[in-house]
């Protein structure tokens, strides 16, 4: 009983040990290869104004990314997201359908991609702005998307980075004409992600 005790005792004092760890932030110490989106801790979520009150907020329900990393030329870093439009959801599957639909273009152009062109680091390191092009509707228009480095850690859940990044588009920019008092034209963006390193 006492070795099982002391086995309990030194795996709960080593999970202690590496939760209690902070990530580091210092881009320079996460290891150079490609590293994958880690689905079940990523979130994109949408924004819109609805009737100039409430911000009305949706999620994607279905969406992919990666990047490929080199601590030596961290500017050079390649950020590729896929997005299935249809999979948005508000919590009322008639509205999901709808938004999908009229909003979305999701019948015709059922996959949103964003390709990263240029990174720009703050002086902090950690801090910065990731532009790119989004193609959504079929209509392909450059974003920019400030980003927050929240770290790498190589822990016990393996080794792994996060981001949060926010941003804002204009819907007539990719081709919505069905504009109104009722759904604003412009539409911020909350991502919050964690990678895995393959």
């Amino acid at each position: 009983m006492n070795r099982l005790m002391s086995a309990v005792a030194l795996m709960a004092a080593l999970y202690a040990g590496s939760a209690a760890a902070a990530p580091s932030q210092d881009p320079a110490r996460m290891p150079a290869g490609t590293y994958a989106l880690e689905k079940t801790h990523a979130s994109v979520l949408a924004k819109v104004r609805h009737l100039g009150l409430s911000a009305y907020t949706m999620r994607f329900n279905s969406f992919d990314a990666s990047y490929v990393w080199d601590p030596k030329a961290p500017e050079a870093v390649k950020v590729t997201v896929t997005i299935d439009v249809n999979s948005v959801d508000t919590g009322d599957a008639k509205v999901d359908a709808k938004f999908a639909d009229q909003f979305l273009d999701g019948k015709t152009n059922p996959v949103a991609t964003f390709v990263s062109t240029a990174i720009k680091r703050n002086e902090d390191g950690f801090t910065g702005s990731m532009a790119g092009d989004l193609t959504l509707r079929g209509v392909t228009r450059p974003v920019t998307l400030d980003v927050i480095f929240r770290g790498y850690e190589a822990g016990m859940l393996g080794a792994r980075s996060g981001f949060s990044a926010t941003g804002a588009i204009k819907r007539s920019d990719f081709g919505s004409t069905n504009l109104s008092n009722f759904v604003a034209d412009e539409i911020d963006l909350v991502i919050e992600v964690e990678f895995l390193k393959k």
